[in-house]
């Protein structure tokens, strides 16, 4: 069975969603062997043309990208990655032969996180994981999004209307609402958390508009306070949602 055809198995909402970008197949199959036995679902591709589908059609919690491949390599990868909607804060781990400092310093200006030297083992792969676990896991929280249905009062500059959130994240929402709305709408939204009596009032922007209509919205100002509420309600929703595997959506 080719690598590609590997399907991860369901296994909890908690666990890393790793992405191995890798045209050395030996290299590919070590690296998922290693991270899986540590507990991660990991998606591996020897393609990066694929991998650059991928990158906009779903979420990663972290990203190993190879430098060296045909057709786009790792820097026009990382690129694409900084300029995706789903994963453009996504740690991005650079692995790679090369040792020299002008590589390191492009790969990190294109949007490289950490940097990982070849030959890869065990060894430096679980101490490379331990390092990233927690940035990987601060990315997860900004973009975990939970199903809710909530009125918000949506105000652009021309229309003021009532509309539906289909879901909600720490940093934004999903939102059906009764009039179009188009990618790059200033908007402000007023809601209020369920069980919670103070109104949330935040600034925002629509970064895309699905298939339905639907407009993904990312806060671009929000109280302290206010995120704190948000944050510790989805905190509240997480741990009373069953295990499941995640449901990629593209958005």
């Amino acid at each position: 069975m080719h690598i590609d055809e590997l399907q991860p198995q369901p296994i909890s909402i908690r666990t890393l969603k790793l992405l191995i970008v890798e045209d050395d197949l030996p290299s590919l199959e070590l690296m998922s062997e290693v991270l899986r036995s540590l507990e991660i679902q990991v998606y591996p591709v020897s393609d990066s043309q694929k991998a650059a589908r991928m990158v906009v059609e779903q979420k990663f919690d972290g990203i190993f990208a190879d430098l060296q491949m045909p057709g786009i390599d790792g820097f026009e990868l990382i690129r694409l990655i900084r300029e995706s909607s789903w994963n453009c804060m996504t740690p991005v781990v650079v692995v790679t032969a090369q040792d020299k400092r002008t590589t390191m310093e492009t790969a990190f200006s294109a949007g490289a996180t950490f940097f990982l030297q070849k030959p890869v083992d065990r060894r430096k792969l679980t101490m490379l994981l331990n390092t990233t676990r927690g940035s990987m896991l601060a990315n997860r929280r900004r973009f975990r999004r939970m199903p809710l249905r909530l009125g918000v009062a949506v105000k652009t500059p021309t229309h003021q209307v009532n509309a539906t959130t289909v879901d909600i994240s720490e940093n934004g929402m999903l939102v059906a609402s009764p009039v179009p709305l188009e990618v790059g709408d200033e908007l402000h939204l007023g809601f209020r958390l369920p069980n919670e009596e103070g109104l949330i009032e935040v600034t925002a922007l629509v970064k895309r508009v699905d298939a339905q209509r639907n407009a993904g919205i990312v806060f671009t100002r929000v109280n302290p306070e206010d995120q704190h509420r948000i944050s510790i309600f989805i905190d509240s929703m997480e741990s009373h949602c069953p295990a499941r595997a995640p449901v990629s959506r593209a958005r």
